[in-house]
């Protein structure tokens, strides 16, 4: 019986590649902030491991915490959009708090309303 009890190996790069993708940056714009190439953020997703002081700039450049770089993995991901797609429904179920039928009758019975009174006035 064989059983796994070593810690998975977390690649840093991709996750920097995750949350970058998740907050819709692109590559030429993180290196903008970062000062560096493009090529050069395309060379940090692609390592397993970076060096602190990288990780460190990325982290302020994503404004995300230097853990989530270093710590978030393939399994914590998923869980996470799974459990974020389980909850999609209670967005979408609000209940309005006023009837725009009413609110259309409001404003024919107020424009009739004007329009009477503007008759009467010419009339006179």
């Amino acid at each position: 019986m064989n059983t796994d009890t070593a810690p998975k190996k977390v690649h840093q790069g991709r996750n920097i590649k995750r949350l970058r993708e998740m907050l819709g940056i692109k590559q030429e714009s993180l290196a903008l902030d970062l000062g560096v190439t493009q090529s050069t953020v395309s060379d940090y997703e692609q390592k397993e491991q970076l060096e602190d002081k990288i990780l460190e700039k990325v982290s302020q450049a994503l404004k995300v915490p230097v853990e989530a770089i270093k710590n978030m993995n393939d399994e914590a991901t998923i869980n996470y959009i799974n459990t974020f797609n389980d909850k999609v429904e209670s967005f979408n179920s609000y209940n309005c708090t006023f009837n725009p039928l009413d609110k259309v009758v409001e404003l024919y019975e107020r424009m009739i309303k004007d329009r009477d009174e503007l008759i009467e006035k010419l009339s006179k």
